[in-house]
């Protein structure tokens, strides 16, 4: 009797466990516009323990500040919007001709910092909000292969990224957390929205970080939009003359269009 009660017992928890996996799966989602967006939740084939989903965190739909834990890759708002996302920065040479093209163009933008860069120039920072910009944290130092290093590695890189940023500014929040490349997990979603940060994608990617010329950049963000596009630059990480001048006729370019600009989505799904 005691081999036949343990055994039901087992089956159980198998089932359980089961069943709180697909729950995960399922609250995740499908992410939106995978053919073009890198941004998606990457988990190794075979990743340590330390790297699980805490079940109960990672898979909810929304976290306990009430922030929802999916990547956001739409413009808030309804209609033709657009959001302008500056990634990388501050960069003392860069970020004021990006700053100056959006004043002239009366664009309002989010700008992903890293956090070692915040701290280097919080003077651009503060540049930046006086704007009326808002501020995403994009981790301590970029490493792009934190999707494959421990939860807590996750988690420092996420949180002192994000203090490093309000300490030039103190007072002014830090609504968005974009993952360095797009490498998010499960688990840098929870934490990232549990800290008051909706985890920031991008559908439309020029790649003008790899200075790949102007009219290359222009055809990428000229062609078809998404719904609601929010669109990814740099001003951060290198030579952004070619980014500057694309935002110098790109920004018109939707206006003429009737596209207005707008923040990403941040408290819905």
């Amino acid at each position: 009797m005691r081999i036949t009660t343990t055994s039901a017992r087992r089956r159980r928890a198998g089932s359980a466990a089961a069943a709180a996996v697909l729950g995960l799966l399922a609250a995740a989602g499908a992410p939106a516009y995978a053919a073009t967006d890198g941004s998606v939740d990457r988990i190794p084939d075979t990743p340590p323990a330390s790297h699980s989903a805490p079940l109960g965190t990672a898979g909810s739909a929304q976290s306990g500040a009430g922030v929802p834990t999916g990547i956001s890759r739409l413009a808030q708002g309804a209609g033709r919007q657009v959001a302008i996302t500056i990634d990388d920065g501050p960069d003392p040479r860069w970020t004021p001709q990006v700053l100056k093209t959006l004043r002239e163009n009366h664009v309002k933008a989010t700008f992903c910092m890293i956090g070692t860069e915040a701290q280097k120039y919080p003077e651009l920072v503060r540049a930046v909000v006086a704007d009326g910009h808002r501020l995403c944290d994009h981790s301590v130092d970029h490493d792009v292969t934190m999707d494959h290093k421990p939860v807590a590695y996750q988690r420092q890189q996420i949180l002192e990224g994000k203090a490093m940023i309000e300490k030039a500014v103190p007072g002014v929040a830090v609504t968005y957390y974009r993952a360095p490349g797009g490498a998010f997990t499960p688990d840098s979603r929870a934490i990232a929205a549990a800290s008051g940060m909706r985890p920031l994608g991008w559908s439309v990617d020029p790649k003008d970080w790899s200075r790949p010329g102007l009219e290359a950049i222009l055809s990428t963000v000229e062609g078809k939009l998404p719904r609601q596009p929010t669109v990814l630059f740099h001003d951060g990480g290198g030579d952004r003359s070619e980014t500057v001048a694309a935002l110098k006729r790109y920004l018109p370019w939707l206006t003429e269009r009737g596209y207005s600009f707008s923040f990403p989505a941040r408290t819905t799904p």
